[in-house]
């Protein structure tokens, strides 16, 4: 993560950062979220951090707390697709109306901006490899990707 204005990453911006690495290196979501819920309280306007610990909940077969969290994440930043999609799913997995419009929202920005749609197929990836046998995922990724 970058700053726009080139000034040292903050501490929270470090710690961010470092459980990001965790997860790549394997770390199990049930192991980040606690960090990622201190981050959240600390930087409580960070989407990206309100995205990142809704996906653990999700991973670790939470979906009411992931649906608060995305909530959060989609309030502050309603572009975001994957918050979108972490929704959906956790919206899909508590039996929730009102998940189309976030599918078409997460289709409409994939659509139009390929780094993101990037960054969805990769997180699409990456849940299928930590949780193999996870339905709601791939009917979300179905419908958000096409086939």
């Amino acid at each position: 993560m970058t700053t726009e204005t080139s000034q040292p990453l903050s501490e929270v911006e470090r710690q961010f950062e470092a459980a990001i690495a965790r997860y790549k290196d394997g770390a199990p979501a049930a192991e980040l979220i606690p960090t990622f819920k201190e981050i959240c309280q600390r930087a409580q306007k960070s989407s990206a951090a309100w995205t990142c610990l809704s996906w653990l909940y999700l991973l670790d077969d939470n979906p009411p707390s992931a649906y608060k969290a995305a909530q959060k994440a989609v309030k502050l930043n309603p572009e975001d697709p994957q918050a979108r999609i972490n929704l959906a799913i956790a919206m899909l997995e508590m039996g929730k109306k009102g998940v189309r419009r976030h599918i078409e929202l997460a289709q409409t920005i994939v659509a139009a901006v390929a780094e993101l749609r990037q960054e969805v197929l990769e997180n699409f990836a990456d849940g299928h490899q930590r949780k193999p046998e996870w339905p709601t995922l791939k009917r979300v990724q179905q419908w958000v990707l096409g086939g």
